[in-house]
């Protein structure tokens, strides 16, 4: 998994409401880059919500938002619609951004092991470095603990 101090891992993924995105196009501001297992679930629902409903606290600071996940963009704009939502959903469909970043991985429910997305967020600042990453991110809170981490950013030079 990425550490806080290396460079993020630049890619480009379709998102199903704002075209193609590409990270290194969002230098000189900080992004919040949030990996989520699976679109109109529970968690990854109310996650995706908290957001959404934070979003002007987290663009006073600066932040772009980018919620990635492996679902596809027909899926990602049925999502986006039912809920409201107004963060960038990016699709991931062959998981190769989450292996850059580490988040694809083997995870057990109930006795069962299967590959799946581990609930991960990554605070990048202005100049690309990953400065805080939360794992196994447990939802209530998060976005409250991800606008901290945000705030104590240096300002970009």
């Amino acid at each position: 998994m990425i550490q806080p101090g290396e460079i993020a891992p630049d890619f480009t993924l379709s998102s199903d409401a704002h075209g193609d995105v590409t990270l290194s196009a969002l230098r000189g501001k900080p992004v919040v880059l949030y990996f989520y297992p699976k679109d109109d679930t529970p968690a990854c629902t109310q996650e995706a919500c908290d957001f959404t409903a934070s979003m002007g606290r987290l663009q006073a600071l600066g932040a772009t938002v980018l919620a990635v996940s492996p679902d596809s963009l027909r899926r990602h704009a049925n999502f986006r619609r039912k809920h409201g939502l107004g963060i960038p959903l990016l699709s991931d469909p062959e998981k190769q951004v989450h292996e850059l970043y580490g988040t694809w991985a083997e995870k057990t429910l109930y006795g069962r092991t299967y590959m799946g997305t581990l609930r991960t967020t990554f605070v990048i600042d202005a100049a690309g470095v990953v400065q805080h990453v939360f794992e196994k991110v447990k939802v209530k809170g998060h976005v409250d603990a991800v606008i901290e981490a945000l705030a104590s950013l240096p300002a970009p030079a």
